[in-house]
């Protein structure tokens, strides 16, 4: 079974077992789901929501926290005598997937 969900502005295709990073968020214990199930297939028809599938979640258990590697911010106008740069580091979460759960209909 798999699902696409949103997460951070972007779609997800996820199976249980998948390992894969996503934007950091607060967090209460080392699990989380993740609620916004855009579409479940896998086994049968596929199911599709508008915009979300009801009652559908993704359980998912946080591995470890890191910093991705660090990218550089570059402005510069030419013959100006402009230049400015700087450094980001997004804060990342490595998760693996867990249970895929659908509402029974």
């Amino acid at each position: 079974m798999y699902a696409i969900v949103e997460d951070s502005g972007t779609q997800i295709k996820l199976s249980t077992g998948d390992v894969l990073e996503v934007d950091i968020r607060d967090l209460d214990g080392d699990t989380f789901m993740l609620e916004n199930v855009l579409m479940l297939g896998g086994d049968g028809e596929p199911t599709i929501g508008t915009p979300y599938v009801e009652g559908a979640s993704v359980e998912v258990e946080v591995l470890e926290e890191f910093k991705d590697k660090k990218i550089d911010v570059i402005k510069f106008k030419r013959r100006k005598g402009y230049r400015r740069k700087t450094g980001h580091r997004q804060r990342l979460l490595k998760v693996r997937i867990g249970e895929i759960t659908a509402k029974k209909q």
